[in-house]
């Protein structure tokens, strides 16, 4: 065979993933609305579609990339007080997927309390919502990991969700910095039952990364 002949195998990689990114395209361009705040358990939402979870310390920059992956500037707002949101927010993308903004967690002048609740409340979403295709955990790429970030991942391990670390703001790390901080994450995932084995790299700021999110999620929508 010359040295110059079509790989068929990678031929078909490419196309598998263009298809997919193109999937994601049209799902995030459908409508997406805030339809439902739960604060209690009791007042979650019927579970009759799948849903995707994001979580993250607050100021990760969870609500910038909701608003990246929908293409709208304001559908997810931060709170001006980190730690102070702490219900489910859920949207609803085109009738066909549920994305559900988890309160933030790891504020350091919450009250002990308060950081009890969310890890009690969160915990039993998580457990109970059968509807809950994938948690989506976010880490600022900026920073290393922290302590609040392994209870959160322990607490997924014990709840049986698989997640799926994204690192986030992957424009301001130089690009040495950026591959040991993927490297590192990758080893962390590794000791993590529930982790799922991919991670993701994006910045809503320049958009790097958020195609290949949204085709990661239409995946999950569309095998459910």
């Amino acid at each position: 065979m010359a040295d110059n002949a079509p790989n068929f195998d990678q031929s078909a990689d490419a196309a598998e993933e263009l298809a997919a990114i193109e999937a994601g395209r049209l799902l995030f361009a459908a409508s997406c609305d805030f339809y439902f705040g739960a604060q209690k358990l009791e007042q979650l939402p019927p579970p009759d579609r799948p849903e995707i979870a994001f979580a993250g310390r607050s100021n990760v920059g969870k609500s910038s990339l909701v608003n990246a992956l929908t293409g709208r500037k304001s559908l997810a707002r931060a709170s001006h007080q980190p730690g102070r949101t702490r219900q489910l927010n859920f949207f609803n993308l085109g009738g066909r997927l549920n994305l559900v903004d988890m309160p933030g967690y790891g504020y350091a002048e919450a009250a002990k309390s308060v950081k009890e609740d969310w890890q009690d409340m969160m915990f039993e979403y998580l457990r109970g919502r059968v509807t809950l295709s994938r948690v989506i955990l976010l880490l600022d790429a900026r920073i290393e990991f922290k302590e609040s970030d392994f209870t959160v991942m322990d607490l997924l391990d014990r709840a049986a969700v698989t997640y799926q670390l994204v690192l986030t703001k992957i424009d301001a790390v130089k690009p040495a910095a950026l591959a040991r901080k993927r490297e590192a994450t990758l080893a962390i995932v590794g000791k993590h039952a529930a982790a799922f084995s991919e991670i993701q790299m994006t910045s809503s700021e320049t958009g790097e990364g958020v195609p290949e999110l949204r085709a990661a999620l239409a995946r999950l929508a569309l095998a459910a």
